[in-house]
């Protein structure tokens, strides 16, 4: 029979309603009912494409002698982290703590008041792996429970002050400087200069760092941030960590050299992926940084949008119960779908091997499966083939559009269908951005789309939900929700110069203080005033697979303190630096985005502004030359001569008296607060911007801005 969780939004909890342990959601009937049969919580947290959660689910969960030990001894509690964020940060704080590492599935034992006295990540049945089994430690925990129940409790009170001790910010401190820099070079140190990317491996891509990077080349000409990001953007597109087939990302690579993924593809990563392809683009010109965006743009459109609107979270790494079976190829099945000569391109351009590049991850022995990848640019295939590119693409387009269609008639991979407001307005942000970039209509139609979904997820009484359902199935909005939907009505107004979206963007960055400020020390809190009380109160500013709220609201907040000339929320982004200035300056590389905020509010600034009729030619040649050299300090207003109810003019006062000149329309630009006299001439215009502060760099010239 079908358990508890079998009525569960979550799809992650949903997977294991057939499991013979007897799972709660995370509630008041399971607290309530440990608390009167006098048990401990047993508490598991991951999510639904986590490749092990799925092994201790098989091992354990899914078998009854587990199951049996783990009802008669615990009250068994499931949490899919990605809809509680706030739960799954406060018990990986525990892990990390008690073990000093923390991932998924992550494994809490704890009193009925929720107290934890025991964290792991992955059990296995029995011992192995130097872990110990579920078999041997559920009977272990009850009997400590029973007999020395007093040592339990204290050690899960000592552990609940560590807790408190390590999520403490007094704040008020004066941020270090020169942050910026020991970030790029603690990232240099990390860097690997035969393969890209920093470490060793596992290799995560965190793509906000490598536009912190290009963003300190523009404003330093650091040539070497540019090269690290460069050569880290192109490993990636020719590694395995690259769907070749289908397009988009996986989640990270096993290995240094970015061939063996974990196959799970994150709509996040997608995003994050995009906006640093566009800003790469931007700084390089390499058609290749365009290509990769706009191939993301339609996996994800193709495959992970909603039917009722936004897009879904992620796509699993498994199918038929094995990891990547979906995405591998044999040298005989691609020679078996294509004619010779576009299995010959297909081989040699993929790395296929006849005894495949794969290994069983139980043997370590080559399966005869390959993983796709290119170990050198198209040119040097090319030339290696006696073809010139343009053929040699075309054919490869050719082979990869009939392994396409092949492969969608295996069995997919999970996918997982919550449709979450942060996730989703960060997707939002980066196609408004590629909108902009790439003067990407679709793009830009998607993003306005998706803002609208996730603007649209509310509860009852008008707040910003995480996850939009009925009854219990909604969950209330966390600071990610505001931060990443601002950033998205940000770059929507960016990219088409509607004031509606400033508006919005304006107002949620309002409903953000209002709901989430620590008058006490600074910073927002990930989640609002009132919510449920847990162990501790979140607030976090670590960069981690995505930038933090904290993060990505200070960049809101400078962004919208340039564009408005309001003082107050500059003063917003100071106090968030300040309350975190001990993280910042203990690891400034694991707060790249905070940093690359805390350079935009210190300048050197550049403020634009065009007043003029949109629908003028003229308002459009000066809006194309700032386009074409728009630095990522830079912020641009549209102020529309006689706008109805002078919408731009009252979200920024300091446009009051911007105006054509003798019914031209006119650029306003003031540079680190000092203004130059006004325009109407493209050339004199594009002068003023070229005049770059030291070290400066222009961008590429992009297509031109998109309405």
């Amino acid at each position: 029979m079908p358990n508890r969780l079998a009525r569960s939004a979550s799809p992650y909890l949903r997977q294991h309603a057939g499991n013979p342990v007897d799972w709660y959601p995370w509630g008041d009937e399971a607290f309530a009912r440990a608390l009167a049969e006098d048990r401990p919580i047993f508490l598991s947290i991951g999510y639904s494409t986590c490749h092990w959660c799925h092994v201790m689910a098989h091992e354990s969960f899914e078998d009854p002698i587990v199951a049996a030990l783990m009802n008669d001894a615990f009250v068994s509690v499931k949490v899919d982290r990605e809809e509680r964020p706030d739960i799954d940060q406060v018990y990986m704080t525990v892990c990390q703590l008690l073990t000093g590492t923390g991932g998924w599935p992550l494994t809490v034992i704890m009193t009925p008041d929720r107290r934890p006295f025991f964290a792991a990540t992955y059990l296995p049945r029995a011992p192995r792996y130097g872990r110990p089994g579920m078999l041997d430690l559920v009977p272990r925990v009850q009997a400590l429970w029973r007999s020395d129940r007093a040592t339990l409790v204290e050690s899960a009170q000592q552990i609940v002050g560590q807790l408190e001790l390590a999520t403490a910010r007094l704040g008020g401190g004066a941020t270090p400087a020169g942050l910026a820099d020991a970030a790029v070079r603690q990232l240099a140190d990390r860097f690997d200069p035969s393969h890209g990317g920093f470490g060793d491996r596992p290799k995560f891509p965190s793509p906000h760092n490598l536009i912190f990077l290009l963003q300190h080349w523009r404003r330093t000409g650091s040539d070497g941030a540019l090269a690290m990001t460069v050569s880290t953007l192109r490993a990636m597109r020719r590694g395995g960590i690259w769907d070749h087939v289908g397009f988009g990302f996986h989640r990270y690579s096993t290995d240094r050299e970015w061939l063996v993924p974990h196959f799970e593809k994150m709509l996040y990563d997608q995003a994050l992926h995009a906006l640093a392809c566009a800003e790469a683009y931007q700084a390089t010109a390499e058609v290749e940084f365009a290509q990769t965006a706009r191939e993301i743009v339609r996996y994800v459109l193709r495959d992970m949008s909603a039917a009722g609107g936004g897009f879904h979270s992620a796509e699993d790494a498994d199918s038929e119960g094995e990891e990547g079976r979906f995405y591998l190829w044999t040298e005989a099945e691609i020679r078996s779908l294509l004619d010779e000569r576009l299995a010959e391109v297909a081989i040699a351009s993929w790395g296929v091997a006849r005894d495949g590049n794969f290994l069983d991850e139980a043997t370590r022995r080559r399966t005869g499966a390959n993983i796709l990848h290119r170990r050198e640019s198209a040119g040097e295939t090319a030339a290696r083939l006696g073809l010139d590119r343009a053929e040699l693409e075309r054919r490869l387009e050719s082979a990869r559009a009939a392994l396409f269609a092949a492969r969608e008639r295996r069995e997919r991979p999970l996918k997982d269908d919550k449709v979450l407001a942060d996730w989703n307005a960060l997707m939002a942000a980066a196609l408004a951005r590629l909108g902009r970039v790439l003067g990407d209509r679709q793009a830009l139609d998607a993003a306005r789309r998706t803002a609208e979904h996730v603007h649209g997820l509310r509860s009852a009484d008008g707040r910003l939900l995480h996850r939009g359902g009925a009854g219990d199935g909604a969950v209330p909005g966390f600071l990610d929700d505001h931060a990443f939907l601002t950033w998205a009505w940000l770059e929507l107004y960016d990219a088409t110069l509607e004031p509606e979206h400033l508006a919005r963007a304006l107002d949620l960055q309002q409903a953000t203080l209002d709901r989430f400020w620590d008058d006490a020390g600074g910073g927002f809190f990930l989640t609002a005033h009132g919510s449920e009380e847990l162990l501790v109160r979140p607030k976090e500013a670590h960069d981690g697979a995505i930038p933090s709220g904290n993060s990505v609201a200070t960049a809101n907040l400078v962004r919208l303190a340039r564009l408005t000339g309001r003082a107050d929320l500059a003063a917003r982004a100071d106090a968030v630096a300040a309350a975190f200035a001990g993280d910042l300056a203990t690891a400034p590389a694991a707060h790249c985005h905070m940093l690359a905020a805390l350079q935009l509010g210190a300048g050197p600034s550049l403020e634009i502004v065009i007043a003029g009729d949109p629908a003028d030619a003229a308002t459009q040649r000066l809006l194309e030359v700032v386009r074409s050299r728009y630095p990522p300090h830079a912020v641009l207003l549209l102020v529309p001569p006689g706008e109805p109810g002078g919408t731009v003019r009252a979200l920024a006062p300091f446009t009051e008296h911007h105006a054509p000149i003798d019914g031209r329309p006119a650029a306003y630009l003031c540079r680190n607060h000092a203004c130059r006299l006004p325009t109407v001439d493209p050339d004199e215009l594009a002068r003023m911007l070229d005049e770059h502060s030291p070290g400066d760099r222009p961008p590429a010239s992009g297509p031109g801005p998109v309405g």
